[in-house]
This record gives C-alpha cells, sequence and structure tokens, in this order.
C-alpha cells in the first residue's frame, strides 16, 4: 500500500470522527472506536487484527491509567467535600496580597488542585473568584476570570492527576513522574506569562468593563456549600493543614519518585512510595480518614459517589483515545512519517500542535482533540529522537487553542464569573488561546536540552 494511501486513510478517519460527533452526534467514545475500526480495515490489518489492536489499546491504556484516573478524581472529590479550596484561597490572599492574587490563584488551581474534576473544581472556585475580583484594583474583574480559564485549562493537560495530563500520558505510554514535572514547569510558565500579557492588553483597551463585565456578580445556585464550623452532627470541617495534607503528601511523593528517577536514585520504597497510582491511594486513604472523623457519614459517601459517577465517561474516552493510538501504530504510520521530518524537534512538535488544534476547534472538547492528536503522531516521534513527554506537551498545548462556543466550559466560565459573552470572549477565548501558543516555548525549548 503506497504512502499516500496511508496518510489519506489517517486524514479520513480523523475528518470521520470529527463529522460522526458534530453532525451525526455520536457518542465520541463510539466515535473514536468506529474511526479505529476503518483505519484497521482499510490500510490492510485485516477483521482479526484490527479488533485485537483496539482491543488491546483501550486495555493496555487502562491498566496504565485507569487507578490513576479513578483515585485522582475521587481524592479530589473528598478535597471538595472538606471545603479545602475555600480555605486555601484565603490563604492565598493572606500570603500574598490581593495584587497578585490572579497569579497565585491560576497557578495554584493550574497545579495544586488538579486532582479535582474540571468542571466541579470551576463551580466551586468560581464564586470565590467572583468576590474577590473587586478587592484587586484596577481591571480585578478581566483579571481573576482570565486566571480562572487559565487554571483550569491549561492544568487539565499538563498537570498530573488532572485527566488530560493523565489520559495523554496514558497514550504516549509515559513515566507518570516525567510528565509530572515537565508538565508543572510548562503549567506554571504558561499562565503567568499569559496572565501578564493579558493584563498589559487588558490596561491598553482590550478589556472594557462597561461592555465585558455583569454588573451583579453570579450566584453558582447549585453549588453544594461546604459542611459550616460545627458541622451538620457537631463536627466541625478540619484546619486547611489537615484537609490539604492527603493531597499535598500524594503530590510530593509523585515529584519525589519523578525526580529520583530523573537522577537514577533507585530503591524499592522509593519505586513504591513514588509511583503515582501508590501515591495517590496513600492520600486518597488520608482524605478518607480526615472525611470520616470531621464530615457526618452520608456526606462523605456522596462524595464518592460524585467521584465515581465523574470517572466513568473520563475512563472510557481515555480507553478508547489508546485504542485509537494503537491502530495508528499498527498499520505502520510511524514508519512512513520517518523519512518526511528531519532530526529537528521544532517541525515536528509544531505539527502535533497544529492537529491538536485543528481537531479542537471542530470538535470542542480539549481532551479529545490533545489525546487524538498524541494517537495519531505520537508513534511517529521516538522515530525521530524526540522525547514522547514532550509530544504528549504539545498536542495539549494545542487542544488549548480556540476553547469557544462548543465548550462546555466556556459557558461555565461565562455565567459563573462577572463577564458577559463579550467578555469570555477576551478571557477564555483570547486567552487560552494565547497560552496554548506561548507553551509551546518551554516545551520546545525543553525539547532541546533534554
Amino acid at each position: 500500500m503506497s504512502d499516500i494511501v496511508v496518510f489519506a486513510n489517517t486524514a479520513i478517519t480523523i475528518v470521520g470522527v470529527v463529522v460522526l460527533i458534530l453532525k451525526a452526534k455520536v457518542s465520541p467514545a463510539i466515535a473514536l472506536v468506529i474511526g479505529a475500526l476503518y483505519l484497521g480495515l482499510v490500510s490492510g490489518l485485516g477483521p482479526e487484527k484490527t479488533i485485537t489492536s483496539i482491543t488491546t489499546g483501550f486495555g493496555d491504556l487502562m491498566a496504565e491509567v485507569g487507578l490513576l484516573i479513578a483515585f485522582g478524581v475521587l481524592l479530589g472529590s473528598l478535597m471538595t467535600a472538606l471545603g479545602a479550596i475555600e480555605k486555601l484561597v484565603a490563604l492565598l490572599v493572606r500570603t500574598f496580597g490581593p495584587r497578585a492574587l490572579p497569579y497565585t490563584f491560576g497557578s495554584t488551581i493550574g497545579t495544586v488542585l488538579q486532582s479535582i474534576f474540571a468542571d466541579v473544581l470551576l463551580v466551586i472556585t468560581a464564586p470565590l473568584a467572583s468576590r474577590l475580583s473587586r478587592q484587586i484594583g484596577p481591571y480585578g474583574a478581566a483579571r481573576m476570570c482570565a486566571a480562572m480559564a487559565l487554571g483550569i485549562e491549561v492544568g487539565l493537560v499538563f498537570v498530573l492527576p488532572g485527566v488530560g495530563a493523565v489520559a495523554l500520558a496514558g497514550v504516549m505510554n509515559l513515566s507518570f513522574g516525567t510528565m509530572f514535572v515537565f508538565g508543572v514547569v510548562t503549567a506554571v510558565f504558561t499562565i503567568v506569562t499569559t496572565l501578564a500579557l493579558f493584563t498589559a492588553l487588558a490596561k491598553r483597551g482590550l478589556w472594557k468593563p462597561e461592555l465585558d463585565e455583569t454588573e451583579e456578580l453570579p450566584v453558582a445556585e447549585d453549588v453544594e456549600q461546604p459542611v459550616p464550623e460545627g458541622g451538620e452532627d457537631g463536627r466541625g470541617l478540619p484546619p486547611l493543614r489537615l484537609s490539604l495534607a492527603p493531597l499535598l503528601l500524594a503530590l510530593l511523593l509523585i515529584a519525589f519518585g519523578a525526580i529520583a528517577e530523573m537522577v537514577g536514585f533507585t530503591s524499592p520504597v522509593v519505586d513504591l512510595l513514588g509511583n503515582p497510582v501508590v501515591a495517590l491511594l496513600i492520600g486518597l486513604v488520608g482524605a478518607l480518614v480526615v472525611a470520616r472523623r470531621t464530615l457526618p457519614a452520608e456526606r462523605s459517601a456522596a462524595a464518592f459517589r460524585r467521584g465515581f459517577h465523574e470517572s466513568g465517561q473520563i475512563l472510557i474516552l481515555t480507553g478508547v483515545g489508546g485504542s485509537l493510538a494503537q491502530t495508528v501504530k499498527d498499520i505502520g504510520l510511524g514508519e512512513l512519517l520517518k523519512g518526511y521530518f528531519s532530526t529537528s524537534t521544532v517541525l515536528p512538535l509544531l505539527l502535533v500542535w497544529l492537529v491538536a488544534a485543528v481537531l479542537h476547534i471542530a470538535i470542542g472538547s480539549v481532551v479529545l482533540a490533545s489525546i487524538t492528536a498524541a494517537g495519531v503522531l505520537g508513534p511517529v516521534m521516538p522515530l525521530l529522537g524526540i522525547d514522547p513527554v514532550f509530544v504528549a506537551l504539545a498536542a495539549g498545548a494545542g487542544s488549548l487553542f480556540v476553547i469557544h462556543a462548543t465548550s462546555n466550559t466556556f459557558w461555565l466560565l461565562q455565567t459563573l464569573l462577572p463577564q458577559t459573552t463579550r467578555g469570555a470572549l477576551k478571557s477564555v477565548t483570547f486567552t487560552v488561546s494565547c497560552a496554548s501558543v506561548i507553551a509551546m516555548v518551554p516545551i520546545q525549548l525543553m525539547a532541546l536540552v533534554f
């Protein structure tokens, strides 16, 4: 089979998946499986080999990331129930002051709080951002709206255990510790740099308060409020250091394991405790102990139910992304593309970014766009001498380009924050698109160095 036919079939697969999702309203998970099935059959794998590729890709990826996603979402659900977010934001205000709050707020959401499911994190933190936006000086609303958008979206694809980052690491068969370290560096740089750029542009006329802001602070009526001090049964919420300790412990263990691996230090204890699945399990057990001692039993149970519900759809979507990646690998696309690129990292990573960006514009799903781009092009990059971690990061960066009206997050950010739709197009669509481009700077630099 000629190279052109293989390339054409791959392109048809991508376009077909987009059409099935947008026009036929087919579930993204089903559309990806259909795409993988088509690609395998028309590329000469045959029925048996195609089915094997699909099931193997799904199973291998679930074995890699399934527990990590489940534990991360459950831990985040318990953190929400313990009221850790509100207390953490209050600490940030006291420590860094209101003027620096957008930077610390956005960076904290994009790193420390990524175990919490994105929509839940947004609904919980948006009222806090709205209240604080009036206290941080000129263009406070604009800066907090942008900080929220950047923290939610950038953290989702770069920082473990954010579901996008976990899915990308799984599709690329990456060490989770490596993804965590490089992802945190990329996320913090991107959030701070982009927010500084947006602030400068807002002060020079980009943001029009009379047109881009709403006069009344929005109220999230469906936000589940934390148990008040004293609790529903007389027990109060734990202090911040206790409620946040399980999550911080898990993140520290992951970081320590990643650094130990990078410097070549190994031991059975370090290998065990630094494994992200074990680290998150330790954090989850710790959070459960704290919740059981400080919250009513029914509230702890409700937090677990929410976590299981939220993780189900993520697991399925991630798994079928693995199915497509395995099929692409088995048809030999990597070997064919190898001859079309030099060993330079710049052009291949830009191609990954571009494919993810186009997919996101068409589909509107950050996670789906990123794992599809990584699944299609990921098998090619090791042949070019490019570390897969930078492919994952480039796919994540591209998937942030042009978050628009097809995104549920766009409308949540617009309605839960003090901004009009016009304002959201600036603080969300424009700002996160800038972040998508800015993120490629540290990604390309790190790819050249490491």
